[in-house]
């Protein structure tokens, strides 16, 4: 509900209402004494005198002083009996038409010396009031008087409501642009969160890809330097998308940076990172996360799975999940994490990827599904060729004007095809 300003304040004129605003017109610079001087030169004089004026504001003469704001609550019956009144209303009978109500906006009209009021009725709804208070010649308002306020209400009403509308716009659209902003800030924070570079590991090829289906997102991948040489894959899910995921995802991101070179060991890493967030993390979200620990020299991984989809390898004699057991991180507090352990020949290749891919629909409601993500390891790609087939048989999948519905993260790890002999160069 707008304000509503009565003003009970006198004004020049012996017929107009108290609070009405007068208007006053400067009279013209005097002409200079001497000789008559040509009209544009006078101009001209007049404009370098107003030069060398010093630059104060003019004093502006005092108004009629504002009248008090009034709130109408929504409970209050005035409220009801305004949207309803057909044109103005004198406070002495509206006091006597609402009875016994109880209307706190009526007291403080009353209390503001306001003798007349015009609803503001804009498609059945009070956006403001016209308060007056009375005549300087003590007369009450004619009949004239009140058609014509009446009549000015009607023209007022509607352009009061334009300008409402207008502002509620302008407001939203200010919100918008702070929220985008935001949201681009947050986006550039998360980035620093992944990796800026891949790790260099001669004899193996690594690749990775992200992309939100927000402007942030919950997934997230990292590759953490161990102790003698050995190096920990992390790919991660939070539950939801947006800020609220990006919030968990960091979290969850700087628990495992700070527990796996003290850990080392892939479920001890993801059992310790649980117990943390079962503390924070908001209710009904949680994490599934996927810990790999690679060594490169012999080419053995330890792996845990904490409830993430499950990666595949491809080695000579085909293509397989690498299966381990987990609750995901955030739920129950005391969980312990099953590691299991597999050696990775010359050309051998592993794909950790999140649900954003294999959880993918058709127009038709049918879901990509993790048989397709295993026959596409399956096919020889690897490293960034693997990624991009991906991502080229989902977009065939999904079709044009599809709309991601989650974060799809990819990152693989394959062992050089080339044979060598241990300790010489690659």
């Amino acid at each position: 509900m707008d304000r509503t300003r009565a003003d009970p304040g006198g004004t020049q004129g012996p017929d107009v209402a108290r609070g009405a605003t007068s208007l006053q017109v400067a009279p013209a610079p005097a002409a200079e004494p001497g000789a008559a001087v040509p009209p544009a030169r006078r101009l001209a004089r007049i404009g370098r005198d107003r030069a060398r004026q010093p630059s104060t504001p003019p004093r502006e003469p005092p108004g009629p002083p504002p009248g008090p704001a009034l709130e109408i609550s929504p409970a209050d019956p005035l409220l009801a009996y305004l949207q309803s009144a057909p044109g103005t209303v004198a406070v002495e009978s509206l006091a006597v038409e609402s009875l016994a109500l109880e209307s706190p906006a009526l007291d403080a009209i009353r209390a503001a010396g306001v003798v007349m009021v015009v609803p503001l009725v804009a498609s059945g709804e009070l956006i403001g009031l016209v308060a007056l208070g009375p005549r300087r010649s003590e007369r009450g308002y004619s009949t004239d008087d009140r058609r014509l306020l009446s009549a000015l209400a009607g023209y007022a009403a509607p352009a009061m409501r334009v300008g409402q509308l207008v502002g509620q716009q302008a407001a939203a659209a200010r919100d918008r642009e702070r929220l985008d902003q935001e949201l681009r800030v947050a986006q550039l924070i998360q980035q620093q969160f992944l990796p800026r570079s891949l790790p260099d590991l001669p004899r193996w090829r690594l690749a990775a890809f992200y992309r939100p289906a927000r402007t942030v997102g919950g997934d997230f991948y990292d590759f953490i330097e161990l102790p003698d040489h050995r190096v920990m894959l992390v790919v991660g899910d939070v539950t939801d998308k947006g800020v609220p995921a990006a919030l968990v995802m960091a979290s969850t991101h700087a628990l495992l940076r700070s527990a796996a070179p003290q850990l080392v060991s892939p479920g001890r890493v993801l059992a310790a990172v649980n117990d943390l967030l079962c503390t924070d993390i908001p209710a009904h979200m949680f994490v599934t996360c996927m810990a790999l620990v690679l060594e490169p020299t012999s080419g053995q991984i330890v792996f845990a799975n904490a409830g993430h989809d499950l990666p595949y390898v491809r080695t000579r004699d085909g293509v397989s999940p690498l299966r381990a057991t987990g609750m995901p991180l955030g739920l129950m507090p005391g969980m312990t994490y099953e590691e299991r352990s597999c050696d990775l020949g010359p050309g051998d290749c592993v794909l950790l990827h999140s649900d954003g891919l294999a959880e993918a629909h058709d127009p038709d409601r049918q879901m990509f599904g993790f048989p397709r993500v295993a026959e596409l390891v399956g096919r020889g790609a690897a490293g960034e060729a693997l990624i991009d087939l991906c991502l080229t048989e989902l977009d065939r999948f999904t079709g044009p004007g599809y709309v991601q519905e989650d974060d799809i993260t990819l990152v693989t790890l394959q062992r050089s095809p080339a044979t060598y002999v241990e300790g010489a160069a690659p």
